[in-house]
């Protein structure tokens, strides 16, 4: 019972480390050459990367947790389903909500609940990041 919790605090470290190392990193321009107006494919693989960490990540938590008990329900109701079909239910509920669409067909119970208020908070904090890192990456080319 405790390899549960032991694999969640792993995920919850993995996660929180790609976001505070994009955010915190200070060689970025060196590894970027953006030119001034110019839409740059290195910074947007790094926003998929890190959004599908953190969507796989969280799609973790969330299925770490319907093994202890269960966390999401489908369309209202209660339903057992099968380890993979758990695994899917997770990943995709952690997606619509990381992207902070909100479909309405699974919805978090108990400390699920928690959780995705965390993840959708990241979902709109993650955008701004980027903006401001490439506006950052923009004035420091500009200076020199």
């Amino acid at each position: 019972m405790i390899i549960p919790w032991i694999m969640l605090i792993i995920i919850v470290i993995i996660g929180g480390k790609c976001i505070y190392d994009f955010i915190q990193t200070n060689n970025i321009s060196q590894l970027l050459r953006m030119r001034e107006g110019h839409f740059s494919i290195e910074i947007f693989i790094a926003m998929i990367v890190v959004y599908i960490t953190i969507m796989i990540g969280y799609g973790m938590i969330y299925f770490i947790l319907s093994l202890e008990g269960i966390v999401l329900v489908e369309h209202g109701e209660l339903r057992q389903v099968s380890i993979i079909g758990s695994l899917i239910h997770s990943v995709y509920f952690s997606g619509v909500t990381l992207l902070t669409i909100g479909y309405g067909d699974i919805i978090p119970i108990g400390i699920g609940r928690l959780i995705a208020v965390s993840q959708a908070l990241i979902g709109y904090i993650l955008p701004a990041a980027f903006v401001l890192k490439v506006v950052q990456i923009g004035s420091r080319s500009r200076d020199k």
